[in-house]
């Protein structure tokens, strides 16, 4: 699929000129659940407007690209029920192919005396120990840190793909940049930043570009993504194969308690 094979499913969003606060409160006030965190669901800003015609004439409008599948295989829309889940808003989520569970467990940090059964009761917290789990899921091995991002950094994805493996790594980060990290033996490949694709770095930039036009993105083109998250693992998706879902986050599961971490 070539960049001009497909038009990006575009989508425009009103943003009124007053506080987020008076919008929060009216969206509780009506019984909307909304979060103090993170951007405005578009449906919960649409209704504050057919409430308020009269700020309707001060409001600006700004247009996004939402990645959506274009052949087949894992899409954005797969991923619809993370934002609802325990992940949060920082989590990542590595994908290893060549090492098995404890292996990739002590290549993320983990010394044996941590790893042990994870269960409902563990969390990561402030300066105590950070939690992974890890399964099986066909060839590949799926690390998920809560509230970590071990798995996105550099010499972590080195070390978990080194000895001609792959690594694939997707960072959530509500407060920070999104990371989508592709790397082989030993070697990063591409990083990509989910919400502007545009920005790729590594070795070879442009090795997932036919993956991002097959999710309605044009690599070429300085666009915002609207669904950064699902389309950063629908990537991931294309590249390994795998699609992970609620199921996969059941526990007990095999994982570590990593000792004096800390965010």
């Amino acid at each position: 699929m070539s960049d001009a094979d497909f038009t990006p499913l575009r989508v425009t969003y009103r943003v009124p000129r007053l506080g987020r606060t008076q919008i929060l409160d009216w969206a509780r006030a009506n019984g909307y659940l909304v979060s103090g965190r993170g951007r405005m669901a578009p449906e919960v800003t649409e209704a504050f407007f057919a409430a308020h015609p009269e700020i309707l004439e001060q409001a600006s409008t700004f247009e996004m690209v939402r990645a959506t599948a274009r052949t087949p295989g894992a899409s954005p829309e797969d991923y619809a029920w993370q934002e609802e889940s325990r992940l949060g808003g920082i989590y990542t989520i590595s994908f290893v192919r060549g090492l098995d569970e404890h292996e990739a467990l002590r290549r993320l940090g983990a010394a044996d005396e941590n790893i042990r059964l994870i269960d409902d009761g563990d969390y990561t917290y402030p300066e105590g120990p950070q939690i992974i789990t890890v399964r099986r899921i066909g060839d590949w091995t799926v690390a998920i840190e809560d509230c970590g991002w071990r798995g996105a950094q550099r010499e972590t994805l080195d070390a978990l793909s080194h000895d001609g493996g792959e690594a694939v790594a997707v960072l959530r980060h509500d407060y920070a940049q999104h990371h989508v990290a592709y790397a082989v033996d030993g070697r990063l490949i591409t990083d990509i930043n989910p919400g502007f694709p545009i920005h790729r770095q590594g070795a070879d930039p442009d090795r997932l570009n036919r993956h991002l036009r097959e999710l309605g993105i044009d690599p070429a083109a300085d666009d915002s993504i609207d669904n950064p998250i699902p389309a950063a693992l629908a990537l991931a998706g294309r590249i390994t194969g795998i699609v992970v879902t609620p199921q996969h986050l059941r526990r007990p599961v095999l994982g570590a308690a990593i000792p004096g971490s800390s965010f």
